[in-house]
């Protein structure tokens, strides 16, 4: 076994952290929040560009501390209150005071915001200028990572390769990472070999992710999918066990997030959804069967592991459900390993994913995503189990291949590449539907 372990710690300590709000919206808030920094001054101008998918899937969000959805309510938080110092975090920053003001901010100023034509996943470009400055700041590839600050005509920062010339985006050779070549058997077996303190951390989300799960039981916000998961089971009409508290945690706490509670959840490969479906079904698990602190640790970097696995392949954002396809599936693995599952049961339970919930479209965040998630929780929890009892879907069945590599590799090729025209659709429909001014 080669030892990754410093590779893999290194993975999770970069997409496993907090954020506030919708990763989307905040990311371009994030963006704003900077580019005033640089401005200096008062904003008299703006532009602002983004690529397709931080566009549909920050059209119909609900953002922390307002009533208001999407991006436009995230531009002006950004530019009247954002402090970019405090990265994915900082829509919690705002003052109640500041959230009024940036209402009033989108509600008397003009704000352009544009879908770029470019196939890259996360690109926020924000240009402004003031009545003596200009700046501007582009974010690529992650939700806070900067790759171009300018401030008039000094360049600050420039890892772009000249695409702030242009406003479109040329696609670049995907850079090899551990991801690419590791297999899922030496993934198990590093994490199994990690040193507690150097996962600890992991636990932080089930505190945070709980949290939100509680404010969504707690309170009347997004379309209540939690809430009526527990009124279905308090009533009988669903039974109480490890699936329905998977279902109603996940979703619950996907109904507090989407419906814009100011509340931190443990991200996981830049989406806040991506976390609470990596993280809650395991929590469901350990609530009925508790485990020691270092094991849960470690059944959590499975889940992130796995979910970032996944996403090497389908792509960062893209026309089907990260938390359907990619973050259940961390989870699936998660809860099998927690099983005392051999890593024959952890392939059963990954390919038992990757033959059910491999076609859920994602059409935006947005208060419905709580029903996605719920389904979510529920397959991983489903896909564990079944694996448990040494019965998955066989090899050469449907999209599922040989080994568990190729099925996920041919998952990536329908998500990624096969769907394109489908991603185009969906964002054509919801451009019907909500006309950005």
């Amino acid at each position: 076994m080669r030892d990754l372990r410093g590779n893999l710690i290194d993975i999770l300590k970069s997409e496993v952290k907090p954020a506030v709000g919708c990763t989307e919206p905040v990311a371009v808030a994030l963006a704003c929040a900077k580019a005033k920094e640089l401005l200096g001054e008062d904003v008299v101008k703006n532009k602002i560009l983004v690529s397709p998918n931080v566009y549909k899937n920050a059209m119909c969000v609900g953002i922390p501390g307002t009533d208001r959805l999407g991006l436009k309510i995230a531009v002006a938080m950004g530019l009247v209150g954002g402090k970019s110092e405090n990265g994915l975090t900082l829509l919690e920053g705002l003052t109640e005071k500041q959230v009024r003001e940036s209402e009033k901010y989108m509600d008397e100023t003009p704000i352009s915001i544009s879908p770029l034509d470019t196939k890259e996943k996360v690109i926020i470009d924000v240009r402004l200028e003031g009545k003596n400055n200009t700046s501007r700041v582009i974010i690529k590839t992650k939700h806070d990572n900067f790759v171009y600050l300018q401030s008039n005509d000094l360049v600050l920062l420039d890892e772009v390769d000249g695409f702030a010339e242009r406003a479109e985006v040329q696609t670049e050779e995907k850079k090899e990472n551990i991801m690419d070549n590791i297999t899922i058997q030496e993934l198990i077996e590093n994490v199994e070999k990690m040193e507690f303190e150097d996962i600890k951390f992991l636990l932080d989300g089930i505190s945070m992710n709980m949290d939100m799960a509680k404010y969504g039981l707690e309170n009347e916000i997004g379309i209540g999918v939690g809430r009526g998961i527990k009124k279905s089971i308090e009533e009988g009409l669903l039974g109480d066990g490890i699936m329905t508290e998977a279902m109603l945690l996940t979703a619950a706490a996907s109904d507090a997030r989407m419906g814009g509670a100011k509340l931190p959840v443990m991200s996981s490969n830049g989406s806040g959804n991506h976390g609470l479906t990596a993280i809650l079904p395991i929590v469901a698990y350990t609530l009925k069967y508790p485990q020691s602190d270092e094991k849960v640790a470690k059944a959590l970097a499975i889940s992130h592991l796995i979910t970032a696995y996944v996403k090497n392949y389908t792509g960062r954002l893209s026309a089907v459900c990260g938390c359907g396809v990619a973050a259940s599936t961390g989870a699936s693995a998660g809860i099998s390993w927690l099983m005392d599952g051999n890593i024959n049961n952890i392939y059963g339970a990954i390919e038992n994913m990757i033959a059910d919930l491999s076609g859920m479209i994602c059409d935006g965040a947005k208060a419905g995503c709580a029903l996605k998630l719920s389904s979510a929780a529920s397959a991983a929890v489903q896909s564990a189990v079944i694996a448990k009892q040494g019965y998955s879907v066989p090899a050469l069945n449907g999209i599922v291949g040989t080994k568990v590599e190729q099925s996920i590799q041919n998952l990536g090729k329908v998500s990624d590449k096969g769907m394109q025209i489908t991603d185009e659709i969906i964002l054509n429909v919801m451009n019907d539907m909500n006309k950005v001014d």
